[in-house]
């Protein structure tokens, strides 16, 4: 087991990382500002998830295999490219009065008007599991903080990804509540939320762009 001051080193880094802008954070919070914070929190916990696969596949050494083959890491990259185009196409054409419908429910996605908390998860999941650079990260990442004089190295990974996870849903989770919250006042104002719809679709849009053009 690694010790407490790298596992306390380790949260205090994953924190900061979640903080740090990226396409993960901004999804959550365009995804709960759009449909509320419960919707955000679901995205949430597809994200960490996602998580919970990478981590097991770095702690089995699936990743460097995976990070060995070019064609993987494409085929994946433009799957993730391809569903973040599709998230952007359902945004721009998303109605004004979707959005009033979702805000009348209290945020509530499993209203007629929007997904289910479920397919909200299933989101983040894919989201997450689509972007070969998380996979690519997390085995770079987490293997710095293992020591092999305390163990066996598998298990540190398993727990290192598991304090990630506990960042990550502690951060994106604030993130879900600020950005549900605000969302809920713009909600009020069909313009405001044609505006939000066509900012959603455009940023989505731009993901799928820098995904489908990442490299190793």
């Amino acid at each position: 087991m690694p010790a407490f001051e790298t596992l306390l080193t380790f949260f205090g880094v994953s924190v900061l990382l979640g903080l740090t802008p990226g396409p993960d954070n901004l999804f959550v919070l365009l995804q709960s500002a759009q449909r509320g914070w419960r919707a955000g929190m679901a995205v949430v916990v597809g994200l960490c998830a996602g998580l919970v696969v990478h981590t097991a596949a770095v702690a089995l050494g699936l990743a460097a295999v995976f990070a060995a083959s070019a064609m993987a890491f494409t085929v994946l990259k433009y799957c993730g490219a391809a569903y973040l185009a599709y998230l952007a196409w359902q945004a721009l054409r998303a109605p004004a009065a979707t959005a009033q419908e979702s805000a009348s429910g209290q945020g509530n996605p499993g209203s007629p008007a929007g997904p289910s908390l479920g397919r909200m998860v299933g989101r983040g999941m894919v989201m997450n599991l689509t972007n070969p650079k998380v996979l690519v990260f997390f085995l770079a990442f987490l293997p710095q903080f293992a020591d092999p004089a305390r163990g066996s190295v598998a298990l540190q990974l398993m727990l290192l990804g598991v304090v990630f996870m506990l960042a990550t849903l502690l951060v994106f989770g604030a993130i879900a509540c600020f950005s549900g919250g605000f969302g809920v006042l713009l909600q009020r104002s069909a313009r405001a939320q044609n505006v939000l719809n066509r900012m959603a679709g455009l940023v989505f849009l731009g993901l799928a762009v820098r995904l489908a053009t990442a490299e190793r």
